[in-house]
């Protein structure tokens, strides 16, 4: 079945449509985050989401707020997260107010690397949208992203 399949529902082919330009869009950026910079996708948003941290109240993501924000489970988000510790791009410690709570951070190393794959990542996600504005079913998706990020 494809996005435009006269026996899907609007609904349906609406989501087929979605799912379809984010596929696409993910791996384009995959693969020029791999092969420019060695990180993928996730990689990358976990680096981003953690380095928007801040002191002061709300400033420190909880492990479950970060899952959250990168669309993983807790255990994908724990492998992912010690994966880039043991890289030396993120460190843990534990929260001075509750022994239990650990957060992480984004290390100096892991802050230059995401400073370095940004217009990476923002060049490749340009490419993408160009491309998938061509096709018709996906080009009121592709404007209704760049709305999105338009200042209102």
């Amino acid at each position: 079945m494809t996005a435009t399949d006269p026996q899907l529902t609007a609904p349906a082919q609406g989501w087929c449509a979605l799912s379809l330009l984010h596929d696409r869009i993910e791996a384009h950026l995959e693969r020029a985050l791999q092969s420019k910079h060695d990180l993928s996708t996730r990689e990358y948003s976990l680096l981003d989401v953690l380095s928007r941290q801040h002191d002061g109240p709300g400033g420190h993501l909880q492990m479950k707020q970060v899952a959250e924000a990168v669309v993983l489970s807790q255990s994908a988000t724990t492998r992912l997260v010690t994966r880039l510790e043991d890289r030396g791009l993120l460190s843990r410690y534990l929260c001075p107010t509750d022994r239990r709570g650990i957060y992480t951070n984004v290390s100096e190393s892991g802050l230059k690397l995401l400073a370095e794959a940004r217009p990476t990542n923002d060049a490749a996600l340009r490419e993408a949208l160009d491309e998938a504005v061509k096709n018709p079913g996906l080009a009121p998706l592709v404007r209704a992203v760049e709305e999105l990020g338009t200042p209102v």
